[in-house]
This record gives structure tokens, C-alpha cells and sequence, in this order.
């Protein structure tokens, strides 16, 4: 099946440039869909092949220049983790599936209701009371019929968290309550896998990426003890798009600087962000 894959790749690949009016070969996104088809393969498994072919899936013509062809076989090569599918769930879910990441497990156990309506991407009127694991899957099958996902329609608890991040490599914090976001840290240390970890309130929030030796949320929070009745700052000051839409963006920038191996994440900082008087501030945890 692989040299048949490699010759009709090779015979649908077209002439085309970059923006720049660099020249590549690329493949229309219609004729992967046919070809995964007719190979009885996913649709991520063409597009890894064409990339290792050097013909550019057109859906990424506008990844090139800042992602390398290698850095494009990397993020379809892996696999990512959300655990929250609400506002920043959704958003992440969206954006990283059109940068490319080849294979989503997507956890959330509630349901929309009409007041997720101000920012959840996911969310609309008719899809009041639909499980928000189902509509990320359907999103993402939306943006690129040929990503792999798995969805988990299940609130994380301590006792599935090992299995929800098994086999990924990286998981992202999308969660709305800080107890929850202390499981998810001790099982990703436990996978021995980083974790991207985001709040957001009103139009501020906040974003670190934690590796499996750091300190981690406990420098954010305080002991993970202390915790057992907090409540984010959701409560009091509710959460707009704005907001949450910038800090889904920030922790998807998180995602690829980390699969990519890049020098300058978040590593023991915590990015602040408030958009009332739009302050940026890096602070550092250790």
C-alpha cells in the first residue's frame, strides 16, 4: 500500500507556490480525502505521506515560512490531550486542529447550556444539552476529515485521569476549577508529559506550561491541600469571549513552541494578561 501511496501522491501533487511566490508541490485537501479513501487509511496518514514526499497539503500552504516541513510532520505526528471543552476547550480544540495536530483525546462530561452561549465556540442554540466532547469531535471533523480523535463524554476525576493522558504527548488545561487542575498536573506527571495550563475570568486570565519535574500549579495556587473548596474568580466576575479567546490563542502558541521543542515557553513563568488596561506581564515561578 506504501508505494502505491508514494506513486498517486506523486501523480496528484500540482505545481503551486507560497505566498512569497516560493515554488512547492502541493495536493488539494479534496483529493487526500479521496485518496485516504480509496488506500483505506485516515486522511493525517496521506498528509504524513505527502509531506515526507515534500508535497505540501494546500491546507497548510499558509503554515510554511514560520513551520518547516518537519515541524508540520511533527505536529501531525502527535497526539494532544484536552481536558475541558467549554470556552477555551473549544477555541483550542479549533485552532490546533487547523495548525495541523495529527490525533485529539477530547474530555469533557457536561453538556451546553444557554448561558455558554457569550463565548463557547462549540456552543449554539441548537446544540443546548449536546455533550461538548461530541461537538469538539464534530468541529474538528468540520476543519479536516482526516485527524484521528477519540472523545471521553466523562468529567476527569482522579480516578480515570491516569487513562485520559495515557499514550499523549502533552496535555492541555482547559478546566474551569482548580482542584480539578491539580489532577490533571499529577497525572501528566505522572505520564511524564508536559501540560499547558490556562485560567481566565472576566477579560483576564492567565497561562504556564508545566514539565513533569516543576513545582507547577502549587507556585500559582498554594498547597493543593488548601484547595479543596476554592473556586476560581469565574464566579465573581464571570468570563467574556474576548478574554477567553485570547487566552485559548496563547495556550495553543504554548502547544506548538512545546511539541517543537522550542527554547522560549512558558517553563516556571506565568504569562498574566488583563485586558482592561491591557497589561502583559511574564512572572517568574522558580
Amino acid at each position: 500500500m506504501e508505494n502505491t501511496l508514494t506513486h498517486r501522491l506523486d501523480t496528484l501533487a500540482v505545481d503551486a507556490s507560497l505566498a512569497d511566490d516560493t515554488p512547492c508541490r502541493t495536493i488539494d485537501a479534496a483529493e487526500v480525502i479521496r485518496l485516504a479513501d480509496e488506500s483505506g487509511c485516515t486522511g493525517r496518514t496521506v498528509e504524513l505521506a505527502a509531506l515526507r514526499q515534500h508535497i505540501l497539503p494546500d491546507r497548510y500552504l499558509r503554515n510554511r515560512k514560520t513551520l518547516s516541513e518537519a515541524d508540520q510532520i511533527r505536529l501531525l505526528e502527535s497526539t494532544v490531550c484536552i481536558v475541558g471543552l467549554g470556552g477555551l476547550g473549544g477555541m483550542v480544540a479549533e485552532t490546533l486542529a487547523r495548525m495541523g495536530i495529527g490525533r485529539f483525546r477530547l474530555v469533557d462530561g457536561d453538556v451546553f447550556e444557554a448561558h455558554n452561549l457569550n463565548r463557547q465556540l462549540l456552543s449554539s442554540t441548537d446544540r443546548i444539552g449536546m455533550p461538548k466532547a461530541n461537538a469538539a469531535v464534530m468541529r474538528i471533523k468540520t476543519i479536516n476529515p482526516g485527524l484521528e480523535t477519540v472523545a471521553t463524554t466523562a468529567y476527569l476525576t482522579p480516578e480515570n485521569a491516569d487513562s485520559v493522558v495515557d499514550s499523549c504527548d502533552l496535555v492541555v488545561d482547559c478546566l474551569d476549577n482548580i482542584q480539578s487542575r491539580f489532577t490533571l498536573e499529577a497525572a501528566a506527571k505522572r505520564a511524564g508529559i508536559p501540560m499547558v495550563s490556562a485560567a481566565v475570568a472576566g477579560i483576564s486570565g492567565h497561562v504556564t506550561t508545566i514539565f513533569p519535574g516543576d513545582q507547577g500549579l502549587e507556585n500559582i495556587y498554594g498547597p493543593e491541600d488548601q484547595m479543596k473548596l476554592a473556586k476560581g474568580a469565574e464566579t465573581q466576575l464571570g468570563c467574556l469571549a474576548p478574554g477567553v479567546n485570547l487566552i485559548a490563542s496563547l495556550e495553543c502558541a504554548e502547544v506548538l513552541k512545546v511539541l517543537l521543542e522550542k527554547d522560549n515557553t512558558l517553563k516556571d513563568r506565568l504569562l498574566v494578561v488583563d485586558l482592561a488596561d491591557y497589561t502583559f506581564e511574564t512572572l517568574q515561578l522558580a
